[in-house]
């Protein structure tokens, strides 16, 4: 199978600089697949599991904000958050978990913190669930 040159780069440095045959994200606007020779496109990253292929060897990883892009056959993976499936400590995720139950079910929070409360959950939802898939 053809592969790209697929970098992976966070606020905290370089995660992933070679090739790769296939690369799953979650955009803003849904699941994306990346394959060699994939036309120039640029897209805002939600929430979820990232999958790359790579020397036919597939790791996950939980990939949170973000941007995708595409350029001349080079592919930029920009998250604000990406932590590969046996990195992710399983524990501090549902600690996480548990701190945003409580302030979702408390009922005296703000509508601020009801949204941070939303989106710390969500994100402990997807690394527990990439965790889980190791």
């Amino acid at each position: 199978m053809s592969s790209f040159n697929l970098k992976i780069v966070t606020p905290d440095g370089l995660i992933y600089d070679g090739q790769a045959e296939e690369l799953y994200v979650r955009t803003t606007g849904g699941d994306v697949g990346i394959l060699a020779r994939h036309m120039d496109y640029v897209a805002a990253l939600g929430m979820g599991r990232a999958t790359i292929v790579a020397n036919g060897e597939r790791r996950t990883a939980a990939c949170i904000g973000g941007m995708l892009s595409v350029k001349n056959g080079d592919v930029t993976l920009v998250p604000t958050t990406f932590e590969w499936a046996e990195s992710i400590d399983v524990d501090r995720a549902e600690a996480s978990l548990q701190r945003a139950n409580q302030v979702l079910d408390g009922g005296n929070a703000s509508d601020t913190d009801l949204r941070l409360a939303q989106a710390r959950l969500h994100r402990a939802l997807v690394r527990k669930s990439v965790a889980s898939s190791k």
